[in-house]
């Protein structure tokens, strides 16, 4: 079984720049799996810089929704894989699920356990980053009260079966354990 890293923070807290650094003391190659999806020109921008900043040590794998079956697949390719984000990975099952009218906390929720699965059995490291979204409010509406809750589930899962655990708060990464 190979390392695995959980990165987790609010929004701009620096948790991808701390875990690119991470992954970066592994050695090239590296792969770079994004869960985004430009489907607007802002998020468009938002992954050219992301892009530009990691440089030609990088190798991107886009994939929105399998991502259990992406790592498998690219396992042995790299010297660490950088999954960035799991939060955006939810969002694309929960709007996934929800088009089909399926139980979609159950439905995301085996994936997340497929995930952590195929984890324990992949050769290359990999770094999860996260986002923590239950520090704020309770939202005012049933739909985003449920994705917080998934999204918390999802991240408990993920760092328990994590080798390590970090927060990043403010630029300055935290151990966790």
């Amino acid at each position: 079984m190979a390392r695995t890293i959980f990165i987790t923070g609010g929004a701009r807290s620096g948790k991808s720049r701390f875990a690119e650094e991470l992954a970066q003391q592994f050695g090239a190659p590296l792969g770079y799996l994004a869960t985004a999806q430009a489907l607007d020109e802002e998020m468009d921008e938002r992954i050219r810089a992301h892009r530009s900043r990691r440089g030609n040590a990088w190798q991107t794998i886009e994939e929105p929704l399998h991502l259990p079956q992406s790592l498998a697949c690219n396992d042995g390719l790299h010297k660490a894989i950088l999954v960035d984000c799991i939060t955006l990975w939810i969002t694309n099952l929960f709007l996934h699920y929800e088009d089909l009218g399926d139980d979609v906390e159950e439905r995301i929720m085996d994936n997340v356990h497929r995930l952590a699965n195929t984890l324990r059995e992949l050769r290359t490291p990999v770094i999860l980053v996260s986002n923590e979204i239950g520090q704020g409010i309770v939202p005012e509406n049933q739909m985003a009260r449920l994705f917080r809750d998934i999204a918390g589930q999802a991240n408990q899962i993920l760092a328990a079966a994590a080798d390590e655990a970090h927060v990043v708060i403010s630029g300055i990464p935290l151990k966790l354990k």
